[in-house]
């Protein structure tokens, strides 16, 4: 299988008349296209852009179906709208739980994961170990203390890729050391740590940020908490809903002023509410009202996930940022998947997984490859 006439993208690399040839699912071969032999086979792209297929490592739901609905249909029809936004890889994320209910979630996620269409190397835990002070849209009735073997029987069903929860809570260190031990990535998420309590939490393990600047402590001049923790401690990756709304522009602009992107990974964090028409629905029991594509909690008017679609978040970086798309392209891909430790993705390379997204000028997408067959 040749790709052909193709602005290849992906870190370290931009070629603006390129081609990628596929055998066997993986990438073999790829260069300018005054390297190849005069020929008409293949597929024809026409100058659009090829990157690496987007890997989402935080997204609850889309189009009304949530990953909370213990379905196998939910899931796959949230794999289908994310596909449809250039996602190849996606950890489903659940939300805060009864105990009973989470299993059943992560026991569906597990029986369905085998026949996904797209691909599904773990999950994402996003509570119930969370600071009921900073739930934010997670249903504070269901949040309970840290419980690692909770985390080891759900990591049992489900291989667990990351655990997002509050360290500063009693027994969050253990929780945070038992995840390191499991190979799970531990996220600092709806949590009220200071810094020094964040510093502290990186000594056993933690190493990553949920939804920056959402659902933690703020910058302040005498204690700059987790979103200072952010800005100075190279040993935490950021993830960023780059919807203008979660992060106001001025703070993304600073974000990529001062962080190297080596450190950012954007996610949609999107619900049930993307893809969706404003009006009301709900949302792990909550109800929400959708407006201007913004979901926010009946009751309250906080924030309620995203409804964000991936090249969505990718171009609006571009735009208010300027920085080119072969420099953006990491956070988008070989970031999440280093950090995953999947290294067979995530750029284009020989060897590497022919998982791809083509996008055109305006950063739309004109189709979505796995394996080199589009899908």
């Amino acid at each position: 299988m040749l790709f052909k006439n193709a602005h290849l993208i992906s870190p370290g690399l931009t070629e603006e008349n390129g081609f990628v040839q596929v055998d066997h699912g993986l990438i073999t071969r790829l260069g300018s296209m005054s390297e190849l032999a005069e020929s008409n086979e293949g597929i024809d792209l026409e100058g659009n852009r090829l990157l690496p297929g987007f890997i989402d490592i935080h997204a609850h739901g889309a189009d009304g179906c949530d990953v909370c609905d213990a379905s196998p249909d939910s899931l796959q029809h949230i794999a289908e709208k994310k596909l449809a936004e250039g996602v190849t890889t996606w950890l489903p994320t659940t939300l805060t739980q009864p105990k009973d209910k989470l299993r059943e979630i992560v026991q569906t996620i597990a029986d369905w994961a085998p026949s996904a269409p797209l691909r599904v190397p773990g999950m994402h835990l996003e509570g119930p170990f969370i600071n009921r002070d900073q739930a934010g849209a997670q249903n504070p009735e269901f949040v309970r203390p840290s419980d690692p073997a909770e985390l080891r029987e759900l990591h049992e069903i489900f291989p667990a890729s990351i655990l997002s929860l509050a360290p500063e809570l009693p027994g969050g260190l253990d929780l945070v050391r038992e995840a390191d031990s499991l190979g799970i990535i531990a996220s600092a998420a709806h949590t009220k740590a200071s810094y020094d309590e964040i510093k502290e939490a990186m000594g056993f393990g933690l190493s990553h940020l949920t939804h920056y600047g959402n659902a933690m402590t703020g910058l302040h001049h005498r204690e700059i908490g987790a979103v200072g923790a952010g800005l100075i401690e190279d040993g935490l990756k950021i993830e960023l809903i780059a919807d203008g709304v979660h992060l106001a522009p001025e703070m993304l602009q600073l974000i990529f002023e001062k962080i190297q992107t080596n450190r950012l990974m954007l996610i949609t964090d999107s619900v049930a509410a993307s893809w969706k028409k404003d009006g009301e629905m709900k949302l792990g029991g909550l109800e929400v009202v959708i407006e201007n594509s913004i979901a926010r909690l009946k009751s309250n008017g906080a924030l309620a996930g995203s409804t964000l679609q991936y090249p969505i978040g990718l171009r609006h970086i571009h735009e208010l940022t300027r920085i080119p798309i072969h420099e953006l392209v990491e956070t988008t891909s070989w970031n999440q998947a280093r950090t995953l430790g999947l290294g067979d993705r995530g750029k284009l390379e020989p060897g590497f997984l022919a998982d791809f997204v083509v996008l055109n000028e305006h950063l739309e997408v004109q189709g979505t490859y796995l394996g080199g067959v589009e899908v």
